[in-house]
């Protein structure tokens, strides 16, 4: 049966309950269920259903538009939107017979939305459409540790890892985008035949779809919608000094004031994990940090700013435990010992989830460092593979390989987004090492993980940094350079090192980061002092030659500070990503949609990092539309084509667009 209710076009056969409505520009939001309520909640949706649409109840079903875009249900329930010439663009894949006058009616009864009940009471669903194009591309979904940035005909697990994040907002080349607007651990699949999301435990199907000309317009109404990052802090757009880990205040200081000696700018130095007591004081170990709020000043005069470490572990036997368990501030296990990460103690997650706790946190956060002068966090999840359920208003803690919920990591980056705002400060950074549809609006900047040191890893993060993007997700960097090991005596690792720094200078932030070999010695016996830290990571670390080319880098990165501060605004305004593929600026040009191993930084400069050891020349295609002028040279280049581009150790080709034709 099809009805009207409001603005509302709604379905019902049987147990489901299917509601339609438009929702932003030229899009629809599609929700269903068969639990008897539609239950009440928007996840990455921060704007309510608003638009006006023409709805019309027809003999065969019924027809919904706005704008640009048509959307069609049929009495049998069969979903299909059409941009405004009547190109099809989506079709709901059902394979049964209950309308047999639909072409595609088909005995092997396969439903595209399908419900399968779980016993602890949610369902299994899975969303099922077809593949209208062989020629389809699709781009977005979040970062994934794989070559591929196109991803037709990819299997993506929809779950946080370290290193994987999920945000399942895709582009099509065909001129849409659709989110699937439901936390949960489950997958997506974009295949040949058939295109599916699935659930592993939630209580309805919910998804978000628009039509555009363009990816910049797709990805700009999705932004419309999910929201868009803060205004970018100035200190975010130089560059940031980082190692696993600094173990004592005047390690750290004796770091940064040799860059100021030097006259090497640095905006952001990080005082990494396990500076506290135990996990769950949040706070410094004074012993090993005895006066912090002296060395946030020495540090702000000197042009710098700190950013602290913050895990949402707390140690069984920390001071802070007892009080958290009372007030019911504490991730659940669902069985057993209350323990979730067993890493320099037991351990339990709070519950981000939980208003109460994420005030106590915050309270806390605040008065250990907010007061001294500290505004930006690193909020390193501890292990994201492990996710939240939500059953029956509790919160259990569980892993990816069980049916869960993954709604986290945005409750987690939202605890100090709002505490800040509450103290009025507008530019919120928070260091995420995942994201989820939504994360953007809370200041989430999301690095890729802890990732191998090697060129191949190094090329995979950039199909996980433009894809991010992609989905929605502007604020996105790497640790230059590799997390997992290297040496910064091996004369290979420094090549690798002096590449990474090169394309991290063409990264929304530019971040050294790292756990180095050889390890350094324990130090002591208490606090932080049982983990261990890596070797030296900072640009001088890596002999003469390396270090000429981080001065040079920086340098050409302090020059960018007006370009870099201009695309963050439009980051901010309109959700463009930072890092944008070719495509996304040059969509007419059929080469740039084939080109994924180079980059737009904003609207200006064409990157083509160099992947490979021992490269000193890269093939680098210049989209047409436009001329081309090699960043530092005066030779005027057509585009449309490809060259060989000399790539000598301390210069990667970069490409500014001159002649717009």
């Amino acid at each position: 049966m099809l009805r009207v209710d409001g603005k509302r076009l709604v379905y019902h056969y049987d147990a489901e309950e299917l509601w339609i409505e438009a929702w932003g520009k030229n899009a629809v939001r599609v929700r269903a269920t068969k639990q008897g309520a539609m239950p009440d909640t928007d996840w990455a949706l921060t704007i309510p259903q608003s638009e006006k649409a023409d709805i019309e109840i027809t003999e065969t079903g019924a027809v919904l538009k706005n704008g640009a875009l048509s959307l069609s249900v049929s009495n049998g329930g069969k979903i299909v939107i059409c941009k405004e010439d009547g190109t099809k663009v989506f079709e709901e894949y059902w394979r049964n017979r209950r309308d047999i006058t639909d072409p595609k009616c088909s005995s092997i009864e396969v439903e595209a939305r399908e419900f399968r009940p779980n016993v602890a009471g949610d369902y299994h669903v899975t969303m099922r459409f077809e593949s209208l194009d062989d020629n389809e591309k699709i781009y977005g979904m979040g970062q994934y540790q794989q070559r591929s940035l196109e991803l037709k005909g990819c299997d993506l697990e929809l779950a946080h890892r370290n290193s994987q994040a999920s945000v399942p907002f895709a582009v099509s080349s065909l001129g849409y985008g659709i989110l699937w607007n439901n936390p949960a651990v489950g997958r997506a699949v974009f295949g040949k035949n058939v295109m599916s999301f699935e659930a592993y435990a939630t209580k309805y199907i919910d998804y978000w779809f628009v039509v555009g000309n363009t990816p910049a317009e797709i990805v700009n109404a999705y932004a419309s919608v999910a929201g868009t990052v803060p205004v970018m802090p100035e200190y975010g757009l130089g560059f940031w000094q980082c190692k696993l880990r600094y173990q004592t205040q005047d390690e750290l200081m004796g770091v940064a004031k040799k860059y100021h000696e030097m006259g090497i700018p640095l905006d952001m130095i990080v005082c990494d994990f396990f500076h506290w007591p135990k996990q769950g004081e949040w706070k410094f170990d004074k012993t090993y940090w005895p006066d912090p709020a002296a060395m946030v000043k020495e540090l702000n005069d000197m042009g710098t700013e700190l950013m602290v470490s913050i895990w949402p572990t707390v140690d069984r036997e920390s001071e802070n435990f007892d009080e958290m368990l009372e007030k019911g501030f504490l991730i659940r296990t669902e069985r057993g010992f209350r323990t979730g990460l067993n890493f320099q103690g037991a351990t339990i997650h709070y519950d981000a989830t939980n208003p109460g706790a994420r005030k106590y946190l915050w309270d806390k956060v605040k008065k250990n460092y907010y007061e001294l002068g500290i505004k930006t966090f690193w909020l390193d999840e501890a292990e994201p593979e492990y996710t939240v359920y939500d059953f029956d208003n509790y919160r259990y803690f569980m892993g990816t390989d069980l049916e869960v919920g993954n709604i986290y990591p945005v409750e987690y980056a939202r605890t100090f987004y709002e505490g800040m705002s509450a103290e009025g400060q507008e530019n919120i950074v928070n260091l995420l090492r995942c994201a989820w549809a939504g994360s953007q609006r809370y200041g989430a900047l999301v690095w890729s993980g802890d990732i191998a040191s090697s060129f191949d890893c190094m090329r995979d993060q950039l199909s996980a940094g433009l894809n991010m993007g992609i989905a929605g997700i502007p604020w996105w960097t790497t640790d230059i350079g590799g997390f997992h090991g290297g040496n910064p005596d091996d004369p290979g690792f420094r090549e690798l090192f002096a590449r990474w720094f090169e394309w991290g200078t063409f990264l929304p932030v530019m971040r050294l980061h790292g756990d180095r070999e050889p390890r350094q010695p324990q130090f002591g016996e208490t606090g932080g002092a049982t983990c261990r830290s890596g070797a030296p990571n900072e640009i001088w670390s890596y002999g003469e030659e390396v270090l000429e080319i981080c001065k040079k880098y920086i340098k050409l990165r302090e020059s960018m500070r007006d370009y870099i501060r201009d695309i963050m605004k439009q980051a901010h305004e309109k959700g463009s990503p930072v890092m944008r593929t070719l495509f996304y600026e040059f969509p007419e040009d059929e080469e740039a949609w084939r080109t994924e191993d180079e980059y737009m930084f904003g609207d200006r400069y064409l990157v083509a990092p160099v992947f490979e050891a021992g490269a000193r020349k890269r093939q680098v295609y210049l989209p047409k539309g436009c001329s081309w002028k090699r960043y530092g040279s005066d030779q005027i280049l057509d585009g449309g084509r490809f060259i060989t581009a000399d790539a000598p150790l301390d210069e990667i080709p970069v490409f500014e667009k001159v002649i717009i034709c």
